[in-house]
């Protein structure tokens, strides 16, 4: 039988926050799908607004080279000597091949400073569609799985509430799998599927103290925040002895220290990390995205990047081009498929067709 003790009630504070309306798991995905909202709410306004800029300087390009063509045509018609009597009297300065001069020279350049204002517009408009799209597909994700999330979360307390019955017949082998979906730890999964199958003095224990309001008192971030530690109080001895570190901690322990919610990783994503695992590497280039104000989500949804030795060489590559550092976020692709030596290669190609690598959307690279 298992008794109440701290490591264990970490474990029964996560597993009941995530039966609850204030879940960890869905006040994120409430938070994420809030700021997609926003999200799409201004790209909407903004890409109305650009759209009507670019039709109204077509419109004006148009005008202004149909009216200088009929001004020209005009002028080149009229002959001063038919009007010399009148001119004189009223003492006017009137010159029309002067006038057919000037506009001859202010037309074109004010009709390419018109082109260039619709470019930037249209340049604008293919950035604000795709910050908007990636808003609609994420908000279409998370409804997804925040209905995932509801399933796996009614079916953990159906588990539960048989497992407080002493009627649970459930495997061990169907709890651990529903806690995987929960992104749990292989033993703590392990260890909860024992707890619930087996409630006798932990679970009704804990469950007594939940009732009364006396558990742990720590906040979920604050527990959350502890679930990568394995501290385990004992009794005083005479030698108190260093616990070994594993590299799954140190690395969690990194992640943690630099701004990351490593829950948000999944145990794939961190084995993955482990099997390149290189600490100066990954430190510098977390550091190097906050110094560029780029998202940490950039890695989270693209782990490989923790990594990444070049990835340094290859953002500073895209910014010197021109590229803002939300674009590049917006299209972590470019850094994942790509070596330093290809992009140069890709962007002195660009270069070389006559293009502005500044121009040329990420995702057409």
């Amino acid at each position: 039988m298992k008794m109440l003790t701290a490591e264990i009630t970490k474990l029964l504070d996560k597993l009941y926050n995530l039966r609850g309306e204030d879940s960890v798991i869905l006040s994120k995905m409430d938070s994420e799908r809030s700021k997609a909202e926003e999200t799409k709410e201004r790209t909407a306004k903004e890409k109305t607004t650009l759209q009507e800029t670019i039709t109204n300087l077509t419109e004006e390009e148009r005008v202004l080279a149909e009216e200088g063509e009929k001004l020209v045509a005009i002028l080149s018609r009229i002959k001063t000597d038919d009007f010399k009597i009148v001119l004189e009297k009223l003492n006017v300065d009137f010159n029309p091949d002067k006038i057919s001069e000037e506009v001859n020279r202010l037309l074109p350049a004010t009709i390419s400073k018109v082109q260039e204002e619709k470019k930037s517009a249209e340049d604008g408009l293919v950035k604000v569609e795709v910050e908007m799209n990636t808003a609609i597909a994420t908000i279409e994700e998370l409804a997804i799985r925040k209905d995932e999330a509801l399933s796996n979360q009614a079916r953990l307390n159906e588990y539960f509430d048989l497992a407080l019955n002493g009627n649970i017949n459930i495997t061990r082998d169907s709890i651990t799998s529903l806690l995987e979906k929960f992104e749990f730890t292989e033993d703590e999964c392990r260890e909860a599927a024992k707890i619930m199958m087996f409630p006798e003095d932990a679970l009704y224990d804990y469950e007594n103290k939940a009732q009364n309001g006396s558990t742990s008192g720590k906040s979920i971030s604050e527990v959350f925040a502890e679930a990568k530690e394995s501290v385990v109080m004992e009794e005083e001895k005479p030698v108190v002895e260093e616990k070994s570190v594993s590299p799954k901690e140190a690395l969690i322990s990194l992640l943690t220290e630099l701004g990351f919610d490593y829950l948000d990783f999944t145990s794939n994503d961190i084995d993955k990390v482990l099997a390149n695992y290189n600490e100066t590497d990954l430190r510098r280039n977390v550091e190097f995205a906050k110094a560029k104000e780029i998202k940490l989500d950039l890695f989270v949804d693209n782990v490989e990047l923790l990594y990444d030795r070049e990835l340094e060489q290859k953002i500073s590559k895209l910014i010197e081009v021109g590229k803002e550092p939300f674009d590049i976020y917006l299209n972590p692709n470019i850094l994942i498929k790509y070596n330093i030596k290809d992009l140069d290669s890709t962007i002195d190609r660009l270069k070389n067709s006559g293009l502005d690598p500044k121009k040329v959307p990420l995702i057409a690279y």
